[in-house]
């Protein structure tokens, strides 16, 4: 291809756009509100969204009562959702649903609502508010909706924001025993247990439970130090028997070994101060 034909296409190209531009300038400007809902449905049509946006955001307050109303609202929250905004797609599916709650398109825009909120939904090191408010969001649409078709994709989404609460509470509770805190490690990990039984990092922290009681034992006046040792005795059966082929089974016995013998010199001094 030679440079003039390359530039003649180039040129074509950018007088296109232009004249694109100014026609969606003109339907933006004018007062003709069939020819701006034709205009909105061809741009949405080819995934235009943001000039769809625009043109169903003049015409659908002149829209009420009128029976494409409905379709232009659907289509209005999915312009935002298709632009990545799911702050104001939820919003506008919520506000199709509660306005056209026995429409064909009730269903899916409630989903649709529940899909943004999943998809604003931070990563797990941040604040889990909005995690929690998307996971409420999905379990509405399942009890409004038990039987839908849509239910597999929701089932999908629900784990995926458990599993990230799941995360965000195992790391809390993992955070007192990296700045070795071990008493408030051991609270905080066996709380997680018994809250998040399930969870894929429950193996791991029962391990830590284990090995935080151990290092607490061992940080304590002699008084107690019996007393927590055995308990830490108990955090290794336990652990062993629900674990007991484990990756950390070896540092386990380890730790186990150790608190056994720990445990019987203390149990000797005791006897040589009484």
């Amino acid at each position: 291809m030679t440079r003039g034909l390359i530039h003649t296409i180039a040129l074509i190209g950018m007088l296109l756009i232009a004249a694109g531009c100014s026609n969606f300038q003109k339907l933006l400007k004018s007062n003709n509100v069939d020819e701006k809902y034709k205009a909105a449905l061809q741009y949405y049509e080819k995934g235009d969204y943001y000039r769809a946006n625009q043109l169903l955001e003049q015409v659908l307050p002149l829209m009420t009562g009128r029976q494409e109303a409905e379709q232009a609202k659907f289509y209005f929250a999915n312009t935002y959702f298709e632009q990545g905004d799911y702050l104001l797609s939820a919003f506008h599916f919520k506000s199709f649903y509660d306005t056209y709650q026995r429409s064909p398109l009730a269903e899916e825009a409630l989903f649709m609502q529940a899909k943004s909120l999943y998809n604003q939904a931070p990563t797990y090191e941040q604040d889990q508010t909005s995690t929690l408010t998307a996971l409420e969001a999905l379990q509405e649409f399942q009890v409004r909706y038990p039987d839908s078709k849509l239910n597999a994709e929701a089932n999908n989404m629900i784990d995926a924001l458990n599993m990230k609460l799941d995360r965000k509470a195992f790391d809390n509770a993992k955070l007192y025993y990296q700045i070795r805190y071990y008493r408030s490690a051991v609270v905080a990990l066996s709380n997680f247990i018994q809250e998040h039984a399930s969870s894929p990092y429950s193996e791991e922290a029962a391990f830590l439970r284990l090995d935080a009681q151990y290092k607490f034992a061992q940080e304590s006046v002699t008084s107690k130090q019996e007393e927590r040792y055995m308990e830490a005795i108990a955090y290794y059966q336990s652990f062993v028997e629900q674990y007991p082929d484990s990756k950390y089974k070896r540092e386990a016995e380890q730790i186990y070994d150790d608190a056994l013998a720990e445990l019987e010199k203390v149990k000797k001094l005791n006897q040589a101060n009484s």
